[in-house]
């Protein structure tokens, strides 16, 4: 089942496309405003329905963003019928331009026809966003906006477990087995400056705060 994002600020709209698109037999994802919209990209969408005119953060910011690491469709749906209106947001990344009001079959036609020529080419990446950190899982690569964070291998798998387990605490003993290997000669002391190292490469970017301490316990991803 494909999965399509629907962002809009409009929950009378959102509501109408989610009927629609369910029905259709799409897997639908919602988001009310630019801020929602990145975090709900961590869906891995096959498509995306973004509207311009959004609170926290516009249509154009959020496809520039999400542009840097989501290569499916971004479909703008607004009001707004400039060409320099359009104009940006193509240079945004944008792939259509939806002007409101629209017909649901042309739309249907239009996300269906996306669809078909992106999965023709290529599959989809399986990206996070947490805050301004990019986890891109299948590149195994960290970054913030176009900054590459450069992490060993040890440091993005512990990246890795934590943040696909958000909110679970690992103990040192637990990291070390997940990471190192239950056979890895060594012992778990390791975990602890790793931990620090990492630390110190994200706060260069001021992207420290993911990693928490829970006293006595271990560490967790705080989003």
């Amino acid at each position: 089942m494909y999965k399509i994002l629907v962002a809009d600020d409009e929950k009378d709209v959102v509501s109408l496309l989610r009927d629609y698109l369910e029905l259709s037999g799409y897997c639908v994802y919602t988001a009310y405003n630019g801020v929602e919209a990145v975090e709900a990209a961590s869906n891995a969408p096959d498509l995306i329905l973004l509207d311009v005119n959004m609170p926290e953060m516009d249509g154009f910011e959020v496809c520039s963003r999400l542009r840097e690491h989501i290569n499916c469709p971004i479909l703008f749906l607004t009001a707004r019928v400039e060409d320099s209106d359009k104009i940006n947001g193509f240079a945004a990344g944008g792939d259509d331009y939806i002007i409101k009001p629209f017909s649901l079959d042309e739309l249907g036609a239009r996300i269906a026809a996306h669809i078909r020529r992106e999965h023709r080419s290529a599959a989809p990446s399986n990206v996070r966003f947490f805050g301004n950190i990019v986890i891109n899982y299948t590149e195994r690569t960290v970054s913030k906006g176009d900054e590459r964070i450069e992490l060993t291998k040890k440091e993005y798998g512990i990246v890795e477990l934590l943040s696909l387990n958000m909110g679970q605490v690992f103990d040192k003993e637990r990291i070390y087995e997940k990471i190192w290997g239950y056979d890895a000669e060594g012992d778990s002391s390791v975990v602890a400056e790793h931990i620090r190292r990492l630390r110190a490469k994200l706060a260069k970017y001021g992207e420290d705060s993911h990693i928490g301490t829970v006293w006595g316990m271990g560490y967790k991803w705080v989003k």
